[in-house]
């Protein structure tokens, strides 16, 4: 995997859940050797999923879409043995990420402090809910309350419904790819420095600087944001989501040439000579009586349908997608985003990189068994059949 961007980069990977691993997995996808190093017991993700035969293999839906393409190494770090082995892993390595409480790793004997000294080039990632300092970098997070305390929920859902989480962990994975960003630029700053560092990825810093044009809005201007339900930042009433036919359409119409393109693909250019939708001001104060144009025109057919008609008279829209619906989308298919990864179950669709290089392209891995690469890591390492042998009997890996 060496033409790969980091096919000569070298993981120890201790996340677990979802955040971190995440990161380390957008690495793996561009060919770094990620080794996932886990408790005898596996990472908890490895049984929860909504397939119970999959995660009854220990092998959840969920924990290989953040998974794939990692190596797996059992090793119990309560064992003084157990940390003997990483240590002597992480003296060969280029990255250490982890995101325990901070403080747990160093505790451990595996932390920064104890590494670095191991290895002066290692870049050593940890992700925590808060950073690893300040005064609140001992609290527990979770990605609900990360949305919760950063503000994204007071933005998101109806005004009259009160705060809503996202469809999904949001703070989970934006803190993921922050984590992937992080690390790739420790890894190039090191190419003209010659050393590593301690790289320090916090959950919330993550989300408020996805939120940094809201937060712009309030520290430069003192706005105060609040739920808009669906309506976009413009506030544009026609930039929003309307009724259409047996489903949704949302409309981003902006611009008086957009306004005038919609009436005239809806069959109501009536609309445009109504003194109350002249001006922008004008549309916003009559909103209630404009949706009902819109949406009495587009009342019958298929959003789909109204998608590539309102598309061919240039009025920005899209038909709301079910998810079943956009993995089977030619777009999709096109891009090849979906792509089989094996396992030793059968080949599982997993989503694959977000990206396309000209030259290097990364991709989906083989999903690991708990454990599978134990043997040969270690040996890899410089460990002696026969070493390997007595700390499995042991029980440390």
């Amino acid at each position: 995997m060496g033409d790969l961007a980091f096919g000569n980069v070298r993981i120890l990977d201790f996340t677990h859940y979802l955040a971190g691993p995440v990161g380390t997995f957008q690495l793996a996808m561009q060919g770094a050797d990620v080794i996932k190093i886990e408790p005898r017991a596996g990472d908890g993700m490895r049984a929860s999923g909504g397939d119970r035969a999959w995660a009854a293999r220990g092998m959840g839906p969920g924990w290989m879409a953040a998974n794939a393409g990692k190596r797996s190494l059992t090793v119990d770090l309560g064992r003084p043995e157990g940390v003997a082995v990483v240590r002597r892993l992480a003296a060969g390595a280029d990255v250490v990420c982890e995101n325990f409480r901070p403080g747990v790793m160093e505790r451990l004997g595996v932390g920064w402090s104890q590494l670095s000294a191991l290895n002066p080039r290692l870049i050593y990632c940890a992700v925590s809910g808060f950073g690893a300092t300040g005064p609140d970098s001992a609290e527990p997070a979770f990605d609900g309350k990360i949305q919760a305390m950063s503000g994204l929920m007071s933005l998101t859902g109806e005004p009259a419904q009160g705060p809503m989480r996202a469809g999904f962990a949001v703070a989970d994975v934006a803190t993921g790819v922050m984590t992937a960003f992080a690390i790739a630029t420790a890894l190039f700053q090191r190419t003209h420095t010659g050393t590593g560092q301690f790289v320090d990825v916090a959950m919330l810093d993550t989300m408020l600087n996805f939120l940094a044009c809201q937060a712009a809005d309030t520290t430069v201007s003192g706005a105060r944001h609040q739920q808009m339900g669906n309506l976009s930042m413009s506030r544009k009433p026609t930039a929003d989501r309307f009724r259409c036919g047996s489903g949704h359409l949302v409309l981003a119409v902006l611009t008086d040439k957009q306004f005038a393109n919609l009436m005239r693909a809806l069959d109501r250019a009536d609309a445009l000579d109504d003194p109350r939708f002249a001006d922008w001001d004008g549309r916003t104060r009559h909103v209630d009586a404009l949706r009902a144009i819109i949406e009495g025109a587009m009342a019958a057919g298929d959003p789909r349908d109204w998608e590539r008609r309102l598309n061919a008279a240039d009025v920005p829209c899209g038909a709301v997608y079910g998810l079943d619906e956009i993995l089977a989308h030619r777009q999709v298919a096109h891009r090849g985003l979906l792509q089989a990864a094996p396992t030793p179950h059968g080949p599982a669709t997993l989503v694959g990189p977000a990206f396309r290089l000209a030259h290097g392209n990364g991709g989906v891995g083989p999903v690991a068994a708990l454990g599978e690469h134990t043997d040969a890591i270690l040996a890899e390492a410089g460990y002696a059949a026969g070493e390997i042998a007595a700390l499995r009997a042991a029980g440390v890996i």
